[in-house]
């Protein structure tokens, strides 16, 4: 193998110095052009295959930034190109995507339906070119519909008749939908969906309007006739509309009782009724305004105002006088003919006169606005209001400081009502917290009403007994246990008192055998007689002998001993 490469090595050699400049240069040439291809199919074939949205660029930027924030709600992932065309990861998402911004229009006007739903016409004649593309409609159309969460399971049907040569003989474009929505979804009742459908359809097929598509469910009944949903509607805007009443009324409420609350406490105000009658009608008022022309503004550097304001400026003025004096003449008919003045006016003919006529016309411009005012969507016709406030109930104590307690064991309580004046300041407060108008025909009332406490005061009896009886074994167990300490204490001095007799005595009857002992030794002395001791009286006397010693020794040390054993008994 070695002698194999080598060889090699040694041709490639020799052909490498056979070969003139120009034929390395293409070597090397050749040889990066493929290395470059390499990396080039490595790197495309390495990267993720992504489809286009809508195949035409997004230029709008508020449209471009709506459609991926809903690609964000959505979750799907996505990549904004530089020519400002988004891609999707496949295919089926693209199909759903498009099918929900069809359904909140948010495809850019301009864009070709063909480019959104991709139809790929591969045709030989006319008829297969016409069949293609309704079926590529067809196909398509079906897969963006099957690809919404509430359908199932879709259907298309398309009829596209041939094009006429007069416009009145053409049949129109009509299209139906079949679909099976899933368990759990609302697509037959939400109209907003329906329309999303509907508009889907219109952007695949062109020439296509509304009453020309028919979107039934799996049992026939059409889900796009909006005539009939007018009801459902309606009773979706009521729906609406008592949602808005009930909110407005809690938030009255809330600021009621943030109002009184603090004041009066939070169980002594009661809202009896609160009620707002509104006016959900949609008004548009129309206003126009005429209003003095500014000649001169002021000047803010001076302290006074130099305002010049005229009510109307003179765009042009045109004046007429006119003034006669003299005979009055009467034209006749043609010489020897009677002139056709009538016999009335006959008489006041060739009579002298005076006429004078003055007309004066101007054109005067003013200021002037117009005001169109778009109502709100609801305002407040009527607002009645009633609130109850409870006065206060305060326990009586008697001259120790003791709660007063009535025969059946309740607690004696006296209720003091709300004044006038109060009533009247938390009225003003009410009024002032939901905007009282009183043209309007607004009504507030807060009056004081005694509340029933009978549960609340039964539940404080119950516990201010519990608390007494309480109280009470605290003490009998407090006597108790001072009763047993004490005596305890009597017994222990009793048991040491006779404790301390006892061992009297026996010092006592032990004192008084060593004396007769002693008393009887000396006597044995005296007479001679030699007595024998025992044992324990040798130690005793032995014993008596060193502590006689020692206290003539060490006093000191003696009598601290004995006041020590004195101290422990």
């Amino acid at each position: 193998m070695n002698e194999w490469l080598k060889k090699l090595i040694e041709q490639f050699k020799g052909l490498w110095g056979k070969w003139s400049t120009v034929q390395k240069i293409i070597l090397f040439s050749v040889a990066a052009v493929v290395i470059v291809a390499i990396i080039l199919v490595v790197a495309f074939s390495s990267a993720p295959s992504m489809v286009p949205l809508i195949r035409s660029p997004i230029t709008d930027d508020t449209l471009l930034t709506k459609i991926t924030a809903r690609l964000d709600e959505e979750g799907v992932n996505y990549q904004v190109r530089a020519d400002k065309v988004i891609m999707v990861p496949d295919e089926p998402t693209a199909r759903r995507m498009r099918a929900i911004l069809v359904r909140e229009d948010l495809i850019p006007p301009k864009t070709d339906p063909w480019a959104i739903f991709d139809v790929e016409r591969w045709t030989i004649t006319d008829f297969e070119r016409n069949v293609n593309l309704q079926r590529a409609i067809k196909k398509s159309l079906e897969q963006h519909i099957l690809a919404l969460d509430d359908v199932d399971a879709v259907s298309v049907t398309l009829v596209v008749p041939k094009n006429e040569l007069f416009t009145e003989d053409q049949n129109p474009v009509t299209a139906s939908v079949i679909i099976t929505p899933k368990p759990g979804s609302d697509i037959t009742t939400n109209r907003k969906k329906i329309e999303g459908i509907v508009k889907l359809i219109k952007f695949a097929v062109a020439g296509l309007k509304d009453e020309n598509i028919v979107i039934t469910d799996q049992n026939g009944i059409q889900l796009n006739n909006f005539e009939d949903l007018k009801d459902i509607d309606r009773i979706d805007i009521a729906r609406k509309e008592i949602k808005t009443k009930t909110d407005l009324e809690r938030q009255y409420k809330n600021e009621i009782l943030k109002a009184l609350k603090n004041i009066f406490g939070s169980d002594r105000v009661e809202i009896v009724k609160l009620d707002i009658d509104l006016d959900m009608s949609k008004q548009t008022i129309k206003t126009e305004e005429h209003f003095p022309v500014t000649m001169k503004k002021d000047n803010p550097k001076t302290p006074f105002d130099e305002t010049v304001v005229v009510p109307s400026i003179t765009l042009s003025k045109q004046s007429k006088e006119e003034t006669f004096q003299g005979t009055g003449f009467n034209p006749e008919g043609p010489p020897g003919q009677e002139g056709q003045t009538p016999p009335a006016y006959k008489d006041l003919s060739n009579l002298v006169g005076k006429y004078s006529n003055k007309t004066v016309t101007e054109n005067e411009a003013v200021n002037k606005r117009n005001i169109v005012e778009e109502k709100s969507p609801w305002s407040i016709k009527r607002l009645t209001v009633a609130v109850a406030i409870d006065g206060v109930w305060k326990k009586e104590y008697d001259n120790k400081g003791q709660v007063i307690v009535n025969p059946d064991g309740s607690i004696k309580r006296k209720y003091i009502p709300v004044s006038e004046e109060d009533l009247k300041k938390a009225e003003a407060l009410v009024k002032d917290a939901v905007g009282y108008n009183r043209d309007r025909g607004d009504s507030v009332t807060v009056e004081h009403l005694q509340f029933d406490r009978t549960k609340q005061f039964e539940e404080e009896d119950a516990k201010y007994r519990q608390q007494m009886q309480l109280r009470r074994t605290i003490i009998t167990i407090i006597i108790a246990l001072a009763i047993l300490f004490i005596a305890a204490v009597i017994y222990r001095l009793i048991s040491k008192e006779i404790e301390r007799r006892r061992r009297l005595r026996e010092e006592e009857l032990a004192r008084q055998h060593q004396a007769m002992r002693e008393a009887a030794l000396r006597s044995a002395e005296e007479q001679g007689v030699e007595v024998e001791l025992s044992i324990e009286e040798r130690a005793r006397l032995e014993m008596q002998e060193n502590a006689i010693n020692m206290a003539r020794e060490h006093p000191e040390d003696v009598a601290q001993l004995i006041r020590t054993w004195l101290m422990e008994e």
